[in-house]
């Protein structure tokens, strides 16, 4: 997450002497403003959401029209309820109106080469937002949260919760998985299992299930009732006699499918604790659901501070200036290396919530009253 800290003046006062060169500099200060306030007069901006049943992304949206009207922009907002041609539908619309530049969080990321080549066809650019767009050549940059850290950040609270590096252990711990057609969620697991790998390897985790890698425990469309049936499953098959130590989550909606499943055979119970639940985005139900004992941790991406950075990146763009990216090697789609800008994810617990959540002013406390 950026921070941004404002810093008082230890400036003097300026002394008046006698000449207008005060009046002049307060001038052209003022001129600068409202240039920079109107830098984007005369774009247009699509934006291209995947849905609105998760409060992500509503906060994603809302936070870069907020940001880029501030600047001047026009903005186009879609969100396509997780319906693929419905996405394409509304990017080709806005390609039709002529935006300038296309920001898209892909439904699944391997189905925008056409509307894309159509984009590029017109001189539109493209940004990818937070999921990257494969197999296409015209996907120009891409911003996003430093992916793999969310998984190690997510695996590495799980480690130090059972206490793994102390030698801990044996423990049972099922893993669960992204959507298959959303690159992140590769990020996420493999930043998961290079920290829980060792783990597996020497017995001190045990997946009792049997059930590893992506093909085996992705939730499609990143679905709590899938991640919740799936779960309901596990403990049929596998925990009857044994207790689950542990859950890998990579996202607040399924954790909270995978907390029902496990309280409806009993844990949460002093005779049978509330395992190890990770998850990602500290959306508001999964943050009561760790405030309640629940939930066990999320990881924070602060969306405002990915839509500045979005902001930021377009500016430069359409000013001809150098656009501010900081990974230029991890980020092939198939085709290229997309140019990333990647922020930083925090985890949030039980005791730093309100700091990195109401403080930040992410939330309100009478959210949680």
């Amino acid at each position: 997450m950026l921070v941004f800290t404002a810093c008082g003046s230890t400036e003097e006062e300026p002394v008046d002497s006698g000449s207008d060169e005060a009046t002049t500099a307060e001038t052209a200060d003022t001129d600068t403003e409202e240039v920079a306030e109107t830098a984007g007069e005369g774009y247009s901006i699509g934006i291209s959401m995947p849905t609105k049943s998760s409060t992500r992304w509503i906060s994603d949206g809302e936070s870069m029209v907020q940001f880029f009207e501030e600047q001047g922009y026009e903005t186009d907002l879609q969100y396509a309820e997780d319906d693929i041609p419905n996405q394409l539908a509304q990017i080709e619309n806005m390609v039709t109106k002529g935006v300038d530049v296309l920001i898209i969080a892909a439904i699944d990321g391997t189905t925008l080469s056409d509307v894309l080549q159509q984009a590029a066809d017109q001189g539109i650019k493209v940004i990818a937002y937070d999921r990257l767009i494969r197999d296409s050549g015209n996907v120009d940059y891409y911003a996003t949260f430093d992916n793999f850290q969310v998984g190690v950040l997510q695996a590495g609270y799980i480690e130090d919760a059972l206490g793994l590096a102390d030698g801990n252990g044996p423990f049972n711990i099922e893993l669960f998985g992204g959507s298959p057609d959303d690159n992140n969620a590769y990020f996420f697991y493999d930043g998961a299992m290079s920290v829980l790998q060792p783990y597996i390897d020497n017995d001190q985790l045990v997946v009792q299930s049997g059930q590893m890698g992506m093909d085996q425990v992705s939730t499609l469309r990143w679905d709590g009732a899938t991640a919740q049936a799936r779960m309901e499953n596990l403990l049929s098959a596998f925990y009857t006699e044994e207790r689950v130590d542990a859950v890998l989550s990579p996202y607040d909606g399924l954790s909270i499918g995978i907390i029902s499943s496990l309280k409806g055979v009993g844990y949460g119970s002093d005779d049978l604790p509330m395992p190890v639940v990770t998850g990602q985005d500290a959306e508001l139900p999964s943050v009561k659901s760790i405030l309640a004992g629940e939930q066990t941790s999320t990881v924070f991406k602060d969306t405002r501070e990915l839509a500045k950075q979005t902001v930021a990146m377009v500016d430069a763009l359409l000013s001809g200036e150098e656009v501010p990216v900081n990974d230029t090697e991890t980020y092939e789609n198939g085709v290229k290396i997309v140019p990333s800008y990647l922020l930083v994810p925090i985890s949030v617990d039980i005791n730093n919530w309100e700091a990195a959540l109401i403080d930040t002013g992410y939330y309100t406390a009478e959210e949680f009253e």
